[in-house]
């Protein structure tokens, strides 16, 4: 007979901001290995916040219940604890050991911290993501969480991971639940899935029967968004800043590497790394984890101090000849994991969409009324316009990411640079986002780099590819 390592039975959260729309009941039986998926918004983490006891419940009288069966009565030596037995390894624990002072150019400037904090910061993000695996592990728990745990990771660490987890739920107790956006790539070892709707909990489902009913996306973007970025009139700018934005705007070349490296201590990232992006190109930027791609990614949007020692050309100003780091960034719309990780702010989403105009991380002055309304238009076009007002942290991370989205293109950029800009969105919205990136593009003289490990997230505007190896 099966025995049920979780149990839950008609359970609301006491606080009425974290109840799903009606009771929870479900179970996690002994040798089960669960997906949990849904649409962003849905109720995934408010689901998974339930099974951990993140949120106290509701004990009514009625007899509704949580339930832990974690090791049998006879079997000593392990802990009865929750906070033993249940690991969740969520999208933001990456850096967790900079104890919130987390900024997102820490890669590229971590000499300031200890010795333990360098090492970690040197991991690209699908490195950083094995390694929470690994720390998570190391205390033998009943059941590991894991939130997306395969974006970041390129192909063969992807599949060094479904197998390393599959070993492990054959070979031991260990019961693993995933909440997986990407619901066509569900990893071989789970045995159920569990879909979640409009806050609701569906019935457990063997995956083959979940399979036979995922939907593909040919087109999702609607007439009236596309009409928005076709009418999408030219940005303007102050008068005292039209010399700047003439170099930038008419310079034939965007980014221009000559014999570029990039070292720190114990490890090459870039070795005499040459190339040219042209004002008009789309490029993909692929590679391994660890490659160097989120570094010189850092390179074009002046994040990293390295950028002086080397001969770097943007926008047709040779780095160090007297431009600011604001002269650069004012061209470019960028999204990244670490930009992601480093909004920790609550603020209203309009102001985080607004905050682009500023390229600041957070808004340090008031957004005037042109940008509140740029910030509104373009989260129309990404639609989720209707949590302008909604703080940041309470929403979804797949709703947070459109935000960001909007965020990146709100001073329609002369150059986008997206670094896996499709993390943590379901299938819908990945397509929305693509059409989205191709519609923008096919605007005169707008430039793109792309960074993704899914060769099919890559908009058909692409044009050029450059492919990083590992030092």
């Amino acid at each position: 007979m099966e025995t049920d390592v979780i149990s839950m039975y008609k359970v609301v959260a006491r606080n009425p901001v974290y109840r799903m729309a009606e009771p929870v009941t479900m179970a996690v039986a002994e040798g089960e290995q669960i997906a949990v998926v849904g649409d962003n918004g849905a109720g995934k983490s408010m689901l998974i916040d339930l099974i951990t006891g993140a949120h106290p419940i509701m004990t009514d009288g009625k007899g509704s219940y949580l339930k832990y069966n974690f090791w049998p009565e006879d079997c000593e030596g392990h802990s009865s604890l929750v906070c033993d037995n249940i690991k969740y390894i969520t999208f933001r624990d990456a850096y967790s050991t900079t104890e919130g002072n987390y900024y997102y150019q820490i890669r590229y400037n971590h000499t300031e911290y200890d010795e333990d904090s360098q090492s970690l910061f040197k991991l690209s993000s699908g490195e950083l993501r094995r390694y929470q695996l690994k720390k998570a592990l190391d205390n033998s728990p009943r059941v590991l969480i894991l939130d997306n745990p395969f974006i970041g990771l390129d192909v063969q660490a992807r599949r060094m991971l479904d197998e390393t987890l599959s070993e492990l739920t054959h070979t031991t107790k260990l019961t693993v639940i995933i909440v997986i956006s990407k619901t066509d790539d569900i990893p071989s070892f789970i045995t159920h899935v569990i879909e979640v709707k409009d806050r609701r909990v569906g019935e457990k489902m063997p995956v083959e029967d979940f399979r036979e009913q995922v939907k593909t996306f040919e087109r999702v973007i609607t007439d009236e968004q596309e009409q928005m970025l076709n009418a999408l009139a030219e940005k303007t700018r102050d008068s005292d800043d039209e010399n700047a934005a003439d170099v930038a705007e008419t310079s034939d070349v965007v980014v221009s590497f000559n014999n570029v490296s990039i070292r720190y201590p114990g490890r090459t990232i870039l070795k005499d790394l040459s190339f040219t992006v042209r004002r008009g190109e789309h490029w993909a930027l692929t590679g391994e984890n660890g490659a160097g791609k989120s570094t010189l990614l850092s390179l074009v949007c002046a994040d990293n101090p390295q950028a002086y020692a080397n001969d770097i050309t943007l926008f047709g100003r040779r780095r160090g000849s007297g431009e600011s780091i604001w002269d650069i960034k004012r061209h470019i719309g960028y999204i990244s994991p670490e930009m992601h990780r480093a909004f920790l702010r609550d603020y209203p989403a309009i102001d985080i969409v607004a905050s682009g105009m500023l390229d600041s991380i957070g808004l340090f002055r008031k957004a005037t009324p042109e940008a509140r309304e740029k910030a509104e238009w373009w989260m129309r076009v990404f639609g989720v316009d209707q949590y302008k007002d909604t703080s940041f942290l309470k929403l979804s991370s797949g709703e947070q990411r459109l935000v960001l989205l909007a965020r990146t293109f709100v001073k329609d950029p002369s150059l986008l640079i997206l670094d896996e800009p499709l993390h943590g969105l379901d299938l819908r919205n990945r397509r929305k986002v693509k059409d989205i990136i191709e519609t923008f593009c096919r605007r005169k003289d707008k430039t793109l780099i792309m960074v993704t490990h899914y060769r099919d997230e890559f908009p058909s505007c692409i044009d050029h590819e450059i492919s990083l190896k590992r030092n």
